[in-house]
């Protein structure tokens, strides 16, 4: 399984990005997509995923209703939205495919395969 984040850059707070990960599998419209983050100094956090038919998402706390996660099985892509996009979003932003769906934030001992990380930056 590859997984392949694009996407990334420079933005202003209040701007908006959209990343995108193509995924190498054959099992994909099967599969658990996510995304996690990592901030420099900082450990790599949960960000948000979506159940493999989309109908289901959950994200953590501080990106909730500006962050949206969608995916399109004919694809195989995973998208993540950002909108209003604050200074402490900047990161590295990882998407995953993980073991199983839940209303929970995902542990990072349950994802199977990571993507090479794509830099989002957010300046004040």
């Amino acid at each position: 399984v590859q997984l392949q984040a694009s996407g990334g850059g420079l933005v202003q707070a209040g701007g908006s990005l959209r990343l995108s990960c193509a995924a190498s599998t054959r099992t994909f419209s099967r599969s658990v997509m996510g995304w996690f983050r990592q901030a420099p100094g900082k450990e790599r956090e949960f960000v948000g995923h979506i159940s493999w038919s989309g109908a289901m998402t959950y994200y953590t706390d501080s990106v909730k209703g500006r962050f949206t996660i969608s995916r399109d099985n004919a694809k195989n892509m995973v998208y993540l939205q950002m909108n209003s996009l604050k200074p402490e979003d900047t990161a590295v932003y990882y998407c995953v495919l993980e073991r199983y769906y839940g209303d929970y934030p995902m542990g990072q001992d349950l994802v199977d395969y990571w993507g090479k990380g794509t830099q989002v930056t957010v300046s004040s």
